[in-house]
C-alpha cells in the first residue's frame, strides 16, 4: 500500500485486512508520514500499526525502498499522490507531476520486480473539467469509453493523473505488469483532511448557500465504496487493462448532504438558496472566499466549476457494477454524518 495513511488508502487497508490479507505500508519517518493538512494531527502510522499492518520505511520516489517495501508482495495498491501540493519552485506542474507521474512510474517498476499486480488510484479528474458537464442534462452520461479531451495547460492535477495513467495501461499493454485504475470523483468518508474540513468551517459559520434549491445530485463517492472497487478489480482478471469509474455509489443532493453534515457536526446551519443568475455572477467572488475559509483544496463550488453545485452527477459507475460487483455498502444517511463526526471529534473544542 502507498498513501495507506490516506483517505481512500486508510479505507482500503481497512478492507484489506477485514478480508484476512497481510498489508504492508510503504510509510515516511513516524513524523512525515502523521498527515499534516489536519486541524489536529492525526498519527496515520500508529493507526496503522495499531490495526496490525507492517510498516516498511521509504518513499513512492525512492525507487530502491519502494521495491523493497512491494517485495514479496501479491498486490501493489497505489493511492499516494499530490492533490493540493505546495507551489513549485520550478514550474507549478512539478508540484504534481513529480509525486504523481514519477511516483507511478516508480509503482510500476516495483510491481514489475515483485510480479505484483497494480491497482492504481486515478481520478474522474483525467476527463477534464469541460468534457465533464458537457453531457446533456436530460440523461447524457459520462462513461469510461468517453473521449479524453484535451487539458488546459493549467490544470496540473488532471494533467498529472491522466499522464500517470497512461504510464499504467502502456505498462500493461506491453506485458511489463498486469495493471488496471479506478476513477473515483470527490471522497468523503472518515479520514478525510481535505473536502470534509472544508465544508465543516463553512457549516460552523450558519450558514449554507445552494444554488436552485440545491435538489441537484453531487460527483462524490464515499472512501469505502473507492476502497471495494479498488479490491474487486485487484481480484478480477478481466479488469486487467481497464479503468473503471467509482463515481456514484449513492445519489445525495447539496442540500441533503448539507444537513447530514449538520448533523454530524451537531450544528444548526441555515441553508440559504439562491438563483443560477445571482451564482453566475458570484461565482468568481466565491471562489476567492472560499480559498480564504478553506484554504487551497477542494472545496465544494472550486472541485471543478459551478456545475458542481448546479448540475446533476454526469458520471455512470455501470461498467463497475457489471464487471466487478461493485456494491457500495455505506449509504449518506450514515456516511455523511460519519465522516462530520470524525472531524469533530479530531478538532475538539477548537473552532478557528
Amino acid at each position: 500500500m502507498t498513501g495507506a495513511t490516506g483517505l481512500v488508502g486508510s479505507h482500503i487497508v481497512e478492507r484489506l485486512l477485514s478480508d484476512g490479507w497481510r498489508v504492508r505500508a510503504l510509510v515516511r519517518r513516524a513524523a512525515e508520514a502523521a498527515p499534516g493538512t489536519a486541524p489536529r494531527t492525526w498519527n496515520g502510522t500508529e493507526w496503522l500499526r495499531d490495526r496490525g499492518a507492517q510498516l516498511s520505511s521509504g518513499d513512492i520516489l525512492d525507487l530502491p525502498t519502494f521495491a523493497d517495501a512491494a517485495r514479496g508482495c501479491d498486490v501493489i495498491f497505489h493511492t499516494a499522490a499530490a492533490v493540493t501540493p505546495s507551489a513549485s519552485r520550478i514550474h507549478p506542474y512539478d508540484a504534481f507531476r513529480i509525486p504523481n507521474v514519477d511516483g507511478t512510474r516508480n509503482a510500476i517498476a516495483a510491481a514489475e520486480r515483485a510480479g505484483a499486480r497494480l491497482v492504481q488510484l486515478s481520478s474522474a479528474a483525467v476527463y477534464g473539467s469541460e468534457a465533464r458537464y458537457a453531457t446533456p442534462e436530460d440523461g447524457g452520461v459520462l462513461d469510461e469509453d468517453t473521449p479524453l479531451r484535451p487539458l488546459p495547460d493549467g490544470a496540473y492535477y488532471a494533467r498529472s493523473k491522466r499522464e500517470s495513467e497512461a504510464l499504467v495501461f502502456a505498462a500493461h499493454a506491453g506485458g511489463t505488469v498486469w495493471a488496471t485504475a479506478v476513477r473515483p470523483v470527490v471522497i468523503y468518508g472518515e479520514r478525510d483532511r481535505q473536502f470534509v474540513p472544508r465544508i465543516g468551517r463553512l457549516l460552523r459559520r450558519g450558514i449554507a448557500v445552494v444554488v436552485n434549491g440545491g435538489h441537484t445530485t453531487l460527483a462524490i463517492v464515499h472512501a469505502a465504496g473507492v476502497a471495494d472497487g479498488a479490491v474487486r478489480a485487484a481480484l478480477n482478471d478481466r479488469a486487467g487493462g481497464r479503468a473503471y469509474n467509482l463515481t456514484n455509489d449513492f445519489d445525495v443532493t447539496l442540500r441533503d448532504f448539507y444537513r447530514l453534515a449538520a448533523q454530524g457536526l451537531g450544528e444548526s446551519a441555515r441553508i440559504v438558496s439562491v438563483p443560477s443568475s445571482v451564482a453566475r455572477a458570484a461565482f468568481a467572488a466565491a471562489k476567492a472566499v472560499l480559498r480564504l475559509v478553506g484554504g487551497s483544496g477542494m472545496s465544494i463550488v472550486t472541485t471543478s466549476s459551478l456545475g458542481f453545485v448546479t448540475r446533476n452527477n454526469p458520471f455512470t459507475s455501470d461498467r463497475a457494477r457489471r464487471e466487478l460487483g461493485w456494491s457500495p455498502s455505506v449509504p449518506p444517511d450514515v456516511g455523511i454524518p460519519d465522516a462530520f463526526r470524525w472531524w469533530r471529534a479530531l478538532t475538539g473544542s477548537d473552532r478557528k
